[in-house]
């Protein structure tokens, strides 16, 4: 990951975040969600493909581009890869959310299901021996 800057993970397509982000959370553990003011989290809804979803990122740094867009105050999140396991996934699968894996400022995004991001979450720390 040290050979890859801030501005060139921007810059990667959707796989290509995706599959940074995996590694990202493999290695810290953690996901990065956003809050407004009372504490409820950034769920976007596409009106091109009639969804709601819960943009969530593999570090607080990249928020930025989200938060100055935003016409609310919101504020980064962290949420552990365990309470995301047991307590977001079924949650957002509940509400009937998806979550979008690593947005950026370009318009093209990642969006799928919960429990399809953890199996593959899962996959990647057995693959990396954690």
């Amino acid at each position: 990951m040290n050979d890859i800057s801030f501005e060139e993970i921007e810059k990667l397509d959707c796989e290509g975040r995706y599959d940074i982000f995996l590694s990202m959370v493999a290695q810290e553990r953690d996901v990065w969600v956003l809050i407004n003011e009372k504490n409820e989290f950034l769920k976007i809804h596409s009106e091109d493909h009639n969804i709601e979803y819960l943009p969530i990122w593999p570090h607080s740094d990249f928020t930025q581009h989200h938060i100055k867009s935003s016409s609310e105050k919101l504020t980064p999140k962290c949420v552990t890869v365990p309470a995301f396991f047991t307590k977001w996934v079924p949650g957002l699968e509940g509400d009937g959310l998806k979550v979008c894996v690593f947005p950026n400022s370009d318009a093209e995004v990642w969006i799928m299901e919960p429990s399809e991001l953890k199996s593959d979450l899962q996959e990647e720390f057995s693959n990396s021996g954690i």
